[in-house]
């Protein structure tokens, strides 16, 4: 199993990119949000999820690796492929489904092409228990908790008082948990 390549870009398109890798190039599929991380880029580390079939070996490729962890856990959904996972990662941004899936919203789901309710609905069940755990767990994690308390110091020494920065992290950090100490600071100021 891969788990990243690197190298140049050869190819770049919404839907697919060649990545040229030691005299090697490899045709990766990829979402939308990638596509727009990738413009411009000549050079990239892509994130891989390989697909073996029986008359091809596929890959998925993604910019940073919680998109491809979303991927993962979205493809062990019955009746979710790993097209239609694609298409999900293209319509909406990795932070949008997690937010729909964790509050339970099948209209955000449905939004996208090929989703119909149930499948929405089945995704929500499957996926909810999974996803607040993994949530959690970055939040309280090691990183995600000196990520926290650097903020937190940082807007307190700026003056704002620390039970409303607490909040206002705490609501940050469950919208999307993937933060630098820098995005959670200027996000923060935004709401404080």
């Amino acid at each position: 199993m891969f788990e990243y390549l690197t190298g140049r870009i050869i190819e770049l398109t919404p839907a697919h990119l060649v990545l040229e890798n030691g005299g090697t190039g490899y045709f990766i599929n990829i979402s939308l949000n990638t596509y727009t991380r990738l413009s411009g880029e000549k050079d990239a580390k892509i994130y891989i999820h390989q697909v073996v079939r029986e008359d091809a070996h596929v890959f998925f490729g993604f910019a940073d690796a919680g998109e491809r962890e979303l991927f993962r856990l979205l493809i062990t959904v019955s009746g979710i492929g790993a097209n239609t996972a694609r298409m999900m990662l293209s319509s909406l941004s990795a932070s949008e489904i997690e937010k729909a899936i964790l509050e339970g919203n099948a209209d955000t789901l449905k939004s996208v092409k090929g989703i119909g309710l149930r499948s929405a609905q089945r995704i929500i069940v499957d996926l909810k228990n999974k996803m607040g755990k993994t949530a959690e767990e970055k939040m309280f994690s090691p990183a995600g908790a000196a990520v926290r308390e650097e903020a937190l110091s940082a807007l307190v020494a700026l003056g704002f008082q620390k039970a409303a920065v607490e909040k206002v992290i705490g609501r940050l950090l469950s919208e999307n948990d993937g933060h630098s100490v820098e995005t959670l600071v200027k996000n923060a100021l935004r709401r404080l």
